[in-house]
């Protein structure tokens, strides 16, 4: 397997809204990011994914882009982030900058010049049809509820989007656009920049003529989604990109994906192809959503997430590379999830922690993570800024007559404003984030969870990740071993083994509160050399070979 510096990264997704607050507005900021650079640097990670700071109106925080050779005042100034890059390249680290070109702002001037008519040389940047039978162009659902489009009296037409209708989709289709996108590429990596996170970039090709998606039941608004991922010309815009601009650059380029599966991921990320390094697939993250979508609750089934796990280790290995994550801004927080945010909040943490950073493929964290940050519950729907939470609740609450606490309940533990309350730096007011008043509230746990405290407890979630990163730095094994599932059918231990030049690495996690035997399968040949790390103090004798596992115990052996 062919070796490269991004895939012995680990990364740190910033969310700069939420990150830290140097001028006191209650909002975050670039010069706030400056401030925290020691303390990722300690943490180990050496990219930094930086979420959108671009001019933005900020319909979608940040991700509906008014200028893309700007930035968003609330954010700083150019100059900030010059500053923040060249700091960052001083502590040898690393910036991925978002991109977003699924769609726009309507406040980008290609928008505002689109709009004007139907003849205006930026028209056919964007995608506009006549309505049909009095009513939309199809029948389209956006990603955020409601018709996927929009009117605009002006010319008569309707424009698609796929998100918040303050968000055109761009069309693709169009060379001119398709060259000015590519120009402001190579603008943000000649000023230094080391990469993208490219924000739903298999949306971009669209199924020629835009057709209705199936209806049987005759509902308003449909999914839609099979004409609008991984289109008929995905690969080829993709292809092309990395031809006029990410080939002439060492950079690292992922691709946020929903509804890719494995065998399109190969075509993504196999180095032949020319297409990009990883993707972001959704699959483990659908795992506790019912038949009814995200907002529909049920319990993950820990059968279901060593399938979906082990199929994409298996189907990438040798041919394309895994990104690991399992916290984001989109998602919520993984301890509260996947763990025990409660009782065992500290253990859970690192196990979830240790199940990830052992896979093969980059890993991912995401701001708060390292401190085990949780999700949080508002009193008041008022309190919640997300504007996917606020229609969804709008449709089912104001104008569904659904049960309120019902739909509040799914909001508590899938809304993405678990991911976006404020960074907890101390025990002071709004835990340190602000002195002044924070544009969304802070979790009132700060008081006991939070970065002072975790970078002084040695036994501390936060210094338990330096470790992690720490051992991917010195253990190639754990960056390049094959990937084994063993005990495939147990109920409550994740279990695998990593293979390597010789060497074998066991991991053991407990996915559960309860104390758990794990034996080795008398079929695993595994001599321990040595214990890499665990969560838990052991002593045990026998181990690997059989040993009771404590609630959410992790413990990682290496040996031949």
């Amino acid at each position: 397997m062919k070796q490269g510096w991004w895939k012995e990264s680990v990364v740190y997704q910033i969310y700069p809204r939420s990150f830290n607050d140097s001028n006191g507005d209650g909002i975050g900021d670039i010069q706030g990011i400056v401030e925290k650079l020691d303390y990722l640097k300690n943490l180990g990670v050496n990219v930094i994914w930086l979420s959108p700071v671009y001019k933005s109106p900020n319909d979608d925080n940040g991700y509906d882009i008014s200028d893309y050779q700007a930035i968003m005042d609330e954010f700083g100034t150019m100059t900030d982030l010059e500053n923040l890059l060249n700091e960052m390249h001083k502590r040898d680290m690393k910036l991925i900058m978002d991109l977003v070109v699924n769609h726009s702002s309507d406040e980008h001037h290609w928008f505002q010049e689109s709009k004007k008519s139907k003849d205006n040389p930026y028209r056919d940047y964007y995608i506009w049809r006549p309505g049909k039978d009095g009513k939309e162009a199809n029948n389209w659902e956006s990603n955020f509820s409601g018709s996927a489009w929009d009117y605009d009296e002006t010319t008569n037409e309707y424009y698609l989007h796929l998100f918040s209708k303050k968000q055109p989709d761009l069309n693709w289709e169009h060379p001119q656009l398709r060259q000015e996108i590519y120009d402001m590429m190579k603008w943000w990596l000649d000023k230094g920049i080391d990469g993208f996170r490219m924000d739903v970039i298999n949306f971009i090709s669209k199924v020629p003529g835009l057709p209705d998606a199936p209806n049987p039941k005759g509902k308003r608004y449909v999914g839609g989604g099979e004409f609008f991922m991984n289109g008929p010309r995905i690969h080829e815009f993709l292809y092309e990109m990395n031809q006029e601009v990410l080939s002439n650059y060492d950079v690292i380029t992922v691709g946020e994906m929903p509804g890719v599966d494995v065998e399109e991921a190969k075509k993504y990320t196999d180095p032949k192809r020319e297409e990009l390094q990883m993707v972001f697939q959704f699959e483990h993250m659908d795992l506790d959503s019912g038949p009814n979508g995200k907002w529909d609750l049920k319990p993950l089934e820990l059968t279901d997430l060593k399938d979906n796990i082990t199929k994409w280790q298996t189907g990438l290995q040798g041919v394309g590379w895994n990104s690991l994550y399992l916290n984001n801004h989109d998602q919520p927080r993984i301890v509260s999830r996947f763990g025990n945010d409660k009782v065992y909040r500290v253990e859970s943490a690192k196990m979830l922690g240790t199940f990830l950073h052992m896979l093969q493929g980059t890993p991912y964290i995401y701001q708060g993570e390292e401190i085990g940050m949780t999700n949080v519950q508002f009193d008041s729907i008022d309190e919640y800024q997300d504007i996917e939470i606020l229609n969804m609740y709008k449709e089912k609450v104001i104008e569904g007559n659904e049960d309120h606490d019902k739909v509040m309940e799914s909001i508590y533990v899938k809304g993405r404003d678990n991911a976006r309350t404020p960074f907890q730096w101390n025990d002071s007011k709004h835990g340190g984030f602000t002195d002044g008043e924070p544009w969304i509230k802070v979790n009132s746990n700060y008081t006991s969870v939070n970065a002072e405290q975790a970078v002084n407890d040695e036994n501390s979630i936060y210094n338990y990740y330096r470790q992690l990163i720490q051992l991917r730095k010195t253990h190639p094994i754990i960056v390049y071993g094959v990937y084994q599932l063993i005990l495939p059918e147990h109920d409550k231990i994740y279990a695998y083994l990593r293979n390597y030049e010789g060497e074998k690495l066991l991991v053991v996690t407990n996915f559960s509160d309860q104390n758990v035997k794990f034996e080795l399968p008398e079929k695993v040949s595994f001599e321990v050399k040595e214990k890499l790390i665990s969560n838990y103090e052991t002593s045990d004798i026998d181990a690997p070979f059989s040993f009771t596992l404590q609630p959410y115990e992790a413990r990682v052996y290496k040996g031949v």
